[in-house]
C-alpha cells in the first residue's frame, strides 16, 4: 500500500524529538496523532521501527535506517517545493537553525531582529543545544559552530566576531580574600568554576603569553553543563565563589560594572569566531538563502 508522507513526517518529528510528546509539542499536533501515524506506518511497512518504553522512545535497526534515508529525501522534496519561492516578491517560510548558547547569546542577537525585519515572511526557528549535530537528520536547515567542530563537507560562512577571546575573571572580594594569581600554574591552587559538555568532556583552560602557550585542568566546588547552566557559574563568580573561565564577551558586563576583576588578562587566548554552516547542495530554501546572503552582506558592512 502506498506510504502517506503525513505518516513519514510524523516518524521523523517523533525520533528527532525523542518522544510523542515533545514531538507533539514541536509539531503542533496531538501525540496520538503521532502515535497512530507511527502505527499505520509500521503496520504498511511490515516492520517495527520505534522500541517505546515509559521512558524513551528511539528508533529500531529498522528505524534508524530510514531515518538515514528519508530525512536527506524530505528535504530534497521541501527544497523543490521551494523553488515556488522564486517567484514570489519576497522569500518566505521557515528556517531552522541549531546553535550552541555561546551563538545565541552573543552572535544572534544583533542579526536575527534586522533579519526577520527586512523578510518578514520568513519564520525562524532556533534550538539551542551544545552537542556538535548533522543538521539535515536533525531536521534544520543550518546550524552555527566553530571551526574545530566542522564537517569538511560542509560549507561555512562566518557569522559574527571574527575573533573572540576566553576571559579568567573573579569577584574582587575572592581575589582580595585568595590572591591575584600571576601565572597560569597558579590557578591549580585556586577555587575554579568549571564546565562540562553534554558528552561528558570537560573543557581545559588555555592560555598563551610571549610565545608560551599552557593548559591547566583546574579544579573547584563547581561544575556546570555547559549551555543552559552557564550562567549558575557566572553569578557564582560574581558571589565570590571562585574563578570563571568563558567568553569575554559573556562576561563583559560584569567586567564593565565590576563585579568581576580581570585575571590573568595578559594570558587570554585569541580564537577565530564562529561559522553558519549548511550541507553543500545546488538548491538552497530561499530562507536559508536569504540568511546567508543576510550574514554575508553584515560581514562586509
Amino acid at each position: 500500500m502506498p506510504t502517506d508522507i503525513q505518516d513519514l513526517l510524523a516518524f521523523v518529528a517523533v525520533v528527532n524529538a525523542g518522544g510523542f510528546r515533545e514531538g507533539a509539542r514541536i509539531s503542533g499536533k496531538s501525540a496520538s496523532s503521532l502515535s497512530d501515524a507511527v502505527r499505520r506506518l509500521e503496520a504498511g511497512l511490515g516492520v517495527r521501527l520505534l522500541n517505546r518504553t515509559t521512558r524513551s522512545v528511539v528508533p529500531t535497526e529498522a528505524g534508524a535506517r530510514l531515518m538515514e534515508r528519508i530525512v536527506p529525501a524530505l528535504s530534497e522534496v521541501e527544497s523543490a517545493l521551494d523553488v515556488v519561492n522564486d517567484f514570489r516578491d519576497r522569500p518566505s517560510g521557515t528556517l531552522k537553525l541549531n546553535v550552541p548558547l555561546s551563538a545565541a547569546r552573543l552572535v544572534l542577537p544583533s542579526i536575527i531582529t534586522p533579519f526577520l525585519q527586512t523578510y518578514p515572511d520568513i519564520r525562524l526557528e532556533v534550538i539551542v543545544e551544545e552537542r556538535f549535530v548533522d543538521v539535515l537528520a536533525a531536521g534544520c536547515d543550518a546550524g552555527i559552530r566553530y571551526d574545530e567542530r566542522l564537517e569538511q563537507d560542509m560549507i561555512a560562512v562566518p557569522i559574527g566576531p571574527r575573533l573572540q577571546r576566553f576571559a579568567t575573571a573573579a569577584s574582587p572580594a575572592y581575589l582580595d580574600a585568595h590572591g591575584r594569581p600571576q601565572h597560569p600554574r597558579d590557578l591549580l591552587r585556586h577555587a575554579c568554576l568549571r564546565g562540562k559538555f553534554p558528552s561528558g568532556a570537560t573543557p581545559l583552560w588555555d592560555y598563551e603569553h610571549d610565545g608560551e602557550t599552557l593548559t591547566i585542568d583546574p579544579s573547584g566546588p563547581l561544575v556546570v553543563r555547559i549551555g543552559g547552566a552557564v550562567d549558575l557559574a557566572v553569578q557564582a563568580a560574581v558571589d565570590g565563589l571562585g574563578i570563571v573561565y568563558l567568553f569575554e564577551d559573556w562576561l563583559r558586563p560584569h567586567l564593565q560594572s565590576g563585579a568581576l576583576e580581570p585575571v590573568l588578562e595578559p594570558w587570554w587566548q585569541s580564537f577565530p569566531g564562529p561559522f553558519l554552516y549548511y550541507p553543500g547542495r545546488r538548491y538552497l530554501p530561499s530562507p536559508l538563502r536569504a540568511f546567508v546572503d543576510f550574514v554575508k552582506g553584515a560581514g562586509d558592512r
